[in-house]
This record gives C-alpha cells, structure tokens and sequence, in this order.
C-alpha cells in the first residue's frame, strides 16, 4: 500500500473501489490516484480532489488487460476503434500473430499479402483494399503510419514471418523454397531493424491449416531451422523481442518439432510462446506440449503455451460468411441476395428440397468444411450456450427427432428470421465439456489468449475471451481465485510480451485501469454488423459489467459505450 502522491497532483481519483493490483495480491478497499497517464497513488485520498472523480464503490478496480493475441494489424490503419477487444477491458493488444502481416511489403507484393491475410485470418479482401492505403514499405515505417492514428487502446505489433520471407525472397517463398544463407543474412538484419524501431518480437505459422484465398499454404510452413535461428538472433542483435509460433507438432513428431524451438531460444537467448489446443483427431496430444514447456521452464528456457479459456468455435449461420450449405450449387445462387429475401426463398419448398439435396463439400470455399461434422454442431442459441451437451449435437437432435442431420440445421439456421448461429466447436471440445480448456489454463506456465480479436471477421468471434474468463471460471465455476483469474488478463500476459509498465495497479505505472462489477460480467448475444470497408461485415459481441475502461488516464468507455477519448497509441517495445 502506497502514500497518498508528492510529486504530481491527481488528475482522477477512483474512490472507494476494491483494488485488485493484478499480481495475485488480496483486494483491498481503497482509492486510486492517476495523474496524467500514470498511477500516482493508492490510498485514502478524501482530503483531496481531483479534475475527475469516479465512485467505484462495490466495483473491483483493476488493471486493464493485455491480450497478446489479436489481428488488428489491418483495422488498426482505417479504425479509431479496436472493437470488439475493446469492449471487454482490453487496454493494451499485441498484433501481428502467426506470422501474418502487412509489413514489410514491396508494391508488387501487396497483392500476396492481402490474399494470405484473407485465407487464414478471413478479413475480406475489398474490405483490405479499401481500408489500406499502403503508405510503407518497412516495418518501421507501418508502425509510423498507425501512430498517425489516435485509437480507444494501445496497440504493440510482431513482425511476421510470411510477410519478411515474401520480401526477401518472393515467389520463392511462395512456392515455399529453402532460404539460402544470403536470405537468412537479409532477414536478420529485417528482424533487428524491426525491433530496434519496436516491434514486440516475430511470429511465424507453421500449420497446414494457414492458406491464402488461393490455397497456397503459407510462406513460412516449411521454413528450415536455420532460417527461424536466423530471425531470432537478429532479434537477439537488438537486445529484444519474443517468438510467438502456431505449428501442427505433427513433423515428424512433437518432441522433435519442440526440439527444435528449444535450440532456437536457447541459440539466441529470447523467449518464446506457441498456440496450444486440443486437437479432436489427438485429443491427448496437448499434454505432451504442455510437459515439454514445463520441462524446459525446469531448464530455465521460457517457452510458454497460450490457450483458451473455452472451445475455439466456428459461429455457422446465414449472416456470416459459412454456414452448412454455402458449398451448394443452390445455396450460392441466392446468395447475394438480402437476409429477408433470402429467408423467404430457403423456406420455398423446392429451393430447400435442391439445397438439401446437393454436395455442401465438394464445391465449398471453406477450407475448415472436412474437419467439422454434424456431431460437433449444436443450436447456439439465446443465450449464447458455449457449453452444449453431446446430447445437444444436431446428430443427436435428429436421431431423437427421426430427421436427417441437415434438415435439422436448415431449420436452426432459419430461426430468428435467419440470425439463429450453428455453434461449432473446432478444438477444446472432444469430450463435450471444459475439462480440457480448464486443465490447460491450471498450469501455471500457461498464458490465457487466442482471442483472435480483429480476424475471422464472418465466422469466429473469440475476442471476449476475458469477459468469459472471469465470468465462467472465476465467478459461475468459482474454478479460479478471482485475484489469479485478473492476474492472468494483466501482469503475466504484460510481462510475456515484455510491457514493464502496465498489468499492475502501483505507482508509475501507466494508468490504464478497468472498473468492473463482477456479478454483472458477461455477454450479449453475438450480432453481425456491416461497419467494415467496402460495407464488409462482421461478428460482433457487446460486453455487460465494465462500469469504465481507462487508457492513460482517459475513460474510453463508460457502460460498455465509447466516450470519444482516444489516448491509445502504438507502443513500441524498444521503448
């Protein structure tokens, strides 16, 4: 506990509140000074006054959080706005994940990055070329063009791999060749130069599940060893920066995949942090990763997995960009058509009879079609139920009923007057419960992430992920202490990612704070809105029980809705 601040009069005083400090420590009852952008105090400051005042009497006072996850790295040129992230206590997001990015690009490779973004993050491709404007080349210069930009959160970004490997190399990446010596020279110098003007780290993807619009798997799939050494030595030439890496673990096994990323932080001295889930095909092989990180923490090498706090799940319906049948020659001739009319004509007789009766698959765009089945799909609902049970498959609903699986998801799809949701749970889900998602968020080597906030615009809508982590498992399962459940969204995500100066409520720290009513967190239900460039459309989802957000002092939100304070900004790392 601090003494009331003497060298800098408070500019907001949150009184009353319960101070939740963000490592772990018991709450205490007390008032938080912010001068400026930065905590001067906690105490009791009723003697003194503040510019602004807020009661937070029965509210928890905490942190605001930092999500290590996101893809903003295209709405963060165009949008003032990082919603939905925003809406759910995000002060501070790390963008630039699995190795995809804008920067840096050449203009003729503009093109390759824009589809390579569309395919494995589903950003919409007019709505990237409308939004972009392209005023860079380097890295350095991208991070100067989006601090042009006031913004409701402050933004730290990783250079990616595909796009440093399109620029070295160029179709040579594409068709996935080996880098050469004088290429990986080239890329470590790219590499340092980015982190000494601030980027976070790099990222790299080496899963077959990364493909752009046109099928190509991604540039840096098959990267050799030498290649990612290389990378991350030049991180290491700048004195900074993590590995954040999204891999199968399937060549030839895990221990040698995870072998070789050992050698890789232990031959340039950074950290690193990788995606860790259930596979349904594997469900157990997330606990060898899990031992193997926990193994080389044992060994002194930081190498963490970040996991979800429930299922990654596809959200199929007839406003977003899939559903069961998109696949069908039917389908896609009324496709374009408005929601209403479309409705009407799914509930003609014939057009069903035909969409019913055609191949969802063989003539899909949608690459994730052969991994999902009837059996892991379910009616979403109102609320949103993210925790169905086996018995609640749309297989199990038509067994009951004696209907085909499709009937039954033609006409949850038409509920609502068409904006009823298929929830598909992807991974995290084998055995229909949490036990998997719970296990992985109770070793302490874990970071809670994977939010994706900012990509899979029309079909994936994870970015709540925090409001879910403290409303599920620290409030209705009472899984984790609330004091841990906040510590996990703000002190040990910021010092993952290297952010020495948030994720704790203490003196000199940067004063982004939420105010939280803890009986309150939780959802709406999801929604589409047509907000994008180019009228592109995405999933959205409105929090409930954030009373305020704070970024450097300046309330962003109050009850969940935009004050026009803009005081976030790109955080460069270096620095």
């Amino acid at each position: 506990m601090s003494v009331e601040p003497k060298f800098a009069e408070p500019t907001l005083i949150i009184r009353n509140g319960t101070i939740v400090d963000g490592t772990g420590a018991e709450p205490v009852e007390a008032d938080l000074a912010l001068a400026g952008d930065r905590i001067v105090g906690i105490g009791d400051f009723g003697a003194r006054s503040a510019a602004e005042e807020i009661d937070a009497r029965g509210k928890l006072v905490t942190p605001g959080f930092v999500d290590i996850h996101t893809h903003y790295d295209g709405q963060a040129v165009w949008d003032k706005h990082m919603a939905p992230s925003a809406w759910h206590g995000v002060t501070t997001a790390i963008m630039g994940n699995c190795g995809v990015g804008f920067a840096p690009c050449k203009p003729e490779d503009r093109e390759k990055l824009v589809e390579l973004m569309e395919g494995v993050e589903d950003i919409p491709g007019p709505v990237l070329h409308e939004g972009l404007n392209w005023q860079w080349e380097s890295f350095a210069e991208y991070l100067d063009v989006l601090e042009t930009l006031p913004r409701d959160m402050d933004l730290g970004v990783l250079l990616p791999h595909a796009a440093v490997r399109v620029y070295v190399m160029g179709e040579r990446a594409i068709q996935l060749e080996h880098a050469t010596p004088e290429d990986i020279a080239r890329m470590r110098e790219i590499s340092a130069d980015a982190v000494r003007a601030g980027a976070f780290g790099f990222s790299t993807s080496r899963t077959i599940s990364h493909k752009s619009l046109a099928g190509d798997y991604t540039p840096t799939l098959r990267a050799q060893e030498e290649e990612l050494t290389g990378i991350a030595r030049g991180m290491a030439d700048a004195g900074a920066g993590f590995l954040e890496i999204v891999s199968d673990w399937d060549e030839p096994d895990p221990e040698t995949e995870f072998a070789m990323l050992r050698r890789i932080v232990e031959n340039s001295g950074r950290t690193a942090v990788f995606t860790l889930n259930q596979r349904h095909n594997r469900p157990d092989f997330w606990r060898d990763l899990l031992r193997l990180a926990g193994e080389a923490a044992s060994d002194g090498l930081s190498i963490r997995p970040v996991v979800a706090p429930r299922p990654i799940g596809i959200l199929l319906g007839l406003e977003g960009s899939q559903n069961p049948f998109s696949g069908t020659a039917t389908y896609r001739s009324i496709s374009d058509l408005p929601l209403d009319q479309r409705v009407a004509a799914m509930r003609d007789p014939e057009v069903r009879r035909k969409i019913l009766s055609e191949d969802p698959v063989k003539d899909s765009t949608f690459p994730l079609i052969h991994r999902i089945s009837f059996s892991k799909m379910f009616r979403l609902g109102s609320p949103a139920n993210y925790e169905p049970a086996k018995s609640d498959s749309i297989e199990a609903i038509a067994e009951r009923e004696g209907r085909t699986a499709p009937e039954v998801a033609y006409d949850i799809l038409l509920e609502r007057e068409g904006r009823g949701f298929i929830y598909t749970p992807l991974v995290n889900y084998a055995n229909y419960d949490m036990s998997a998602p719970e296990a992985m968020l109770a070793d302490k080597n874990a970071i809670m992430g994977l939010g994706d906030g900012g990509a899979h615009v029309g079909f994936i809508l994870d970015a709540g992920y925090p409001t879910w982590l403290m409303s599920y498992w620290g409030r209705d399962r009472a899984r984790f202490p609330m004091t841990d459940v906040i510590r996990r969204l703000t002190s040990d995500t910021a010092s993952a990612a290297g952010l020495s100066d948030r994720g704790v409520l203490a003196p000199g720290k940067k004063a982004d704070v939420n105010i939280i009513d803890w009986d309150k967190v939780g959802f709406s239900d999801p929604y589409v809105t047509y907000d994008l460039p180019a009228n592109g459309k995405r999933l959205m989802q409105k929090s409930t029980g954030y009373d305020a957000t704070i970024v450097s002092g300046k309330v962003t939100y109050r009850g969940g809705e935009a004050t026009g304070a803009l005081p976030g900004t790109v955080v460069r790392g270096q620095r």
